[in-house]
């Protein structure tokens, strides 16, 4: 039998200040409607005091953990996607396993921004599969709402907080990851970035964004990261029961399943209540497929995600 690495529980955690388009217009030069017309986004959730990426990080690994049933200390491995850690070091992934009460296990971040789960989840995957690991706790989570320019209203309207985890363990069988791919291209740095850094400004910087350039090259490099792992997963399109996309814009889920022959209703769509909520989004929209029922045990699901770098990168996975 081959050994895999399964997706045995999820979990998620969001602020509780949740701002609709409306709230947003009192302090930023836009409405509803623009919003609602450009990105699909209606509502996002907004880190307060004592919310951070790892508190975040740490609620969703916990709901994880308890889904899957499984006690924290038998995690051996946690891998953190976020871009946006507590501090510059150490790694978030080190406070979430001292809250979870873990004395020892592998403990590191990932930075690849809105891909960045998919990242992390292929590092745990290859983890587990040499035998370096046998359970695992995969993350994203962010505060992307502390490194936006509040006055740019092109780009303080799309993204949102919170946290997604799963946990892997390493079972035999058909179920678990079949497949993951995974691509970066730095010649793109200039269209998504952050102005800057320890090494470069000494500051934390803002996002900042040429939307119609991201745009163009996302649909383009997630319909063909798609096909890729769909091939080397030795499945096709009408195999697969749903897709869990980055949740950026609703422009680029409705361009991409086209471009791919998708049905819209196997596409799982949580960006008009969340927002883009960078390496969170993936593992967010998971999981909420997961509790409301659509995914279910036996399904075929991809995952996949394009951010700054460029990065992007797909998984198949039976659940």
């Amino acid at each position: 039998m081959t050994l895999r690495a399964r997706i045995v529980g999820t979990g998620s955690a969001l602020p509780k200040n949740r701002v609709s388009n409306d709230e947003l217009a009192k302090r930023v030069d836009t409405s509803d409607e623009w919003i609602v017309a450009r990105t699909g986004i209606r509502f996002r959730h907004i880190a307060g005091d004592g919310e951070t990426t790892a508190s975040l990080a740490t609620e969703a690994c916990r709901k994880a953990l308890d889904t899957a049933k499984i006690a924290a200390t038998d995690v051996d491995l946690i891998v953190l996607a976020t871009a946006t850690p507590d501090q510059t070091f150490p790694a978030s992934a080190t406070k979430v396993q001292a809250a979870l009460g873990i004395d020892d296990c592998i403990a590191f971040d990932v930075a690849a921004v809105c891909s960045g789960f998919l990242y992390a989840l292929s590092v745990a995957d290859s983890m587990i599969r040499s035998g370096s690991a046998r359970t695992a706790l995969v993350v994203g989570a962010e505060t992307f709402s502390r490194i936006l320019d509040w006055e740019d209203r092109t780009t303080c309207v799309l993204f949102g907080d919170g946290a997604g985890a799963v946990v892997l363990r390493a079972e035999e069988g058909d179920s678990g990851i079949l497949a993951t791919a995974l691509h970066a291209d730095g010649r793109h740095n200039g269209l998504l970035y952050v102005d800057g850094g320890p090494s470069t400004t000494g500051t934390v910087g803002k996002v900042r964004m040429k939307g119609s350039e991201v745009f163009r090259h996302a649909v383009t490099n997630l319909a063909s990261v798609m096909n890729e792992v769909l091939d080397r997963a030795n499945v096709v399109t009408s195999d697969v029961d749903w897709v869990v996309p980055h949740q950026a814009n609703a422009r680029i889920l409705d361009a991409t399943a086209r471009k791919l022959g998708l049905p819209a209703e196997k596409v799982i769509v949580t960006v008009d209540q969340h927002a883009n909520t960078s390496a969170a989004s993936v593992p967010l929209a998971l999981d909420l497929a997961v509790r409301d029922g659509r995914i279910k045990a036996g399904d075929l699901v991809v995952l996949e995600a394009m951010g700054g770098g460029f990065t992007w990168g797909a998984c198949v996975a039976r659940i």
